[in-house]
């Protein structure tokens, strides 16, 4: 009744593993095979359950959903709603759901609903969600001016003493806020 006749076999999209290599080392020699394209690191994740005692450090993206009573220093960091760390953090950019006590370092701060931070967060970006409570200080990096080249051949003019630029792009700015956000 559903017996169908097919008159000539679906082609296939992919090609067989055994079909992708060469067959003989002659077409090794001629032909190099093309670079395969850079693929994204996945993520690490440290689930709910684990305790880890010291730091965590790289250059990866990290999902923490357990304890961890030490400083991480990754490229990216989600820190899941069941996650406490107790230590400074610092990252390219961090997602926020659980707790967090100890300093926060970041261009981007992205604080949900369920986050909890206690310590002061130094950012370029900050948002926060209703019900995300923070005790600290928002910290804004101020990016320090290039210096002018002066230009050759002309004689020396006198100018007031300048500050000496500042060596660290991540300093905060003069405006720094006190702040305090609990939710109701």
């Amino acid at each position: 009744m559903f017996a169908k006749k097919k008159e000539a076999p679906a082609s296939l999209a992919l090609t067989p593993l055994d079909q992708s290599r060469p067959a003989a080392p002659q077409a090794q020699q001629q032909a190099a095979p093309a670079p395969a394209p850079a693929r994204p690191k996945p993520a690490s994740l440290f689930s709910q359950g684990l305790t880890v005692r010291g730091d965590i450090v790289g250059d990866v993206e990290v999902h923490v959903d357990c304890a961890v009573l030490g400083d991480v220093k990754v490229g990216k960091l989600v820190v899941g709603p069941n996650a406490r760390i107790e230590g400074s953090i610092i990252a390219q950019a961090i997602e926020i759901h659980g707790l967090v006590i100890g300093a926060v370092t970041a261009q981007a701060v992205r604080l949900y609903g369920t986050a909890r931070v206690d310590g002061d967060i130094t950012h370029e970006q900050l948002a926060m969600e209703t019900g995300a409570e923070f005790q600290g200080r928002s910290l804004k990096f101020r990016r320090p001016v290039a210096p002018q080249p002066q230009a050759q051949g002309h004689a020396p003019q006198q100018h007031a003493p300048q500050a000496a630029p500042q060596s660290a792009p991540a300093a905060p700015s003069a405006s720094q806020t006190p702040y305090s956000h609990v939710s109701h």
